[in-house]
């Protein structure tokens, strides 16, 4: 997925969530920017993550991120890839160990545009999320990484209690759950 192929995607692409929708425009319009999958375009940039589920559709791997302490999806900076199939695999498996994702489709799982509190030599910024479902085996052994404070598997029914109120979750939680998504 490159930036005319995302840019596709974003034209086409509708939610019946408002929240969401509200977003499509300002996606749409980053991708124009030149610095938009890059992080030092300081008013925001493109990340990608991966709402990760077993086969099942019963459960989801959620990080408790370090810098945020928040449980989140798996994901991260575009880092200058054009390509954001590839940074949310990429991401996922270097936040999880695991070997054996398995991208359910190549369109848009779910967008999130959201603030980035300042830190010492970052100011506050947005994150333009592009999120794509993926499939994993919740009997592959994990191994966290740095960014991390704990890594798990969470039961679809466990996942609002755990989180508490995050509405982009509850979205995803919401979408895995509907039939057109399951297997």
């Amino acid at each position: 997925m490159d930036r005319t192929i995302l840019k596709n995607q974003l034209e086409t692409y509708r939610t019946p969530y408002e929240e969401e929708a509200a977003f499509v425009k300002d996606f749409a319009e980053l991708t124009l920017d030149p610095l938009a999958y890059k992080r030092e375009r300081l008013a925001g940039h493109f990340t990608a993550s991966s709402w990760i589920v077993n086969r099942n559709r019963t459960h989801t791997l959620l990080t408790l991120h370090r810098k945020l302490g928040r449980w989140l999806q798996l994901g991260g900076h575009a880092d200058g890839n054009e390509n954001l199939i590839e940074v949310a695999l990429k991401e996922a498996g270097e936040e999880s160990g695991l070997k054996n994702l398995m991208l359910v489709e190549e369109r848009i799982f779910d967008l999130d545009k959201h603030i980035i509190p300042e830190r010492p030599h970052v100011p506050e910024h947005f994150h333009y999320d592009v999120r794509f479902l993926i499939e994993a085996d919740i009997d592959e052994p994990l191994q966290m990484s740095d960014e991390s404070i704990s890594l798990a598997w969470f039961s679809f029914d466990a996942v609002a209690d755990m989180i508490g109120y995050n509405p982009s979750i509850l979205r995803m939680l919401e979408k895995t759950s509907k039939s057109e998504i399951l297997l």
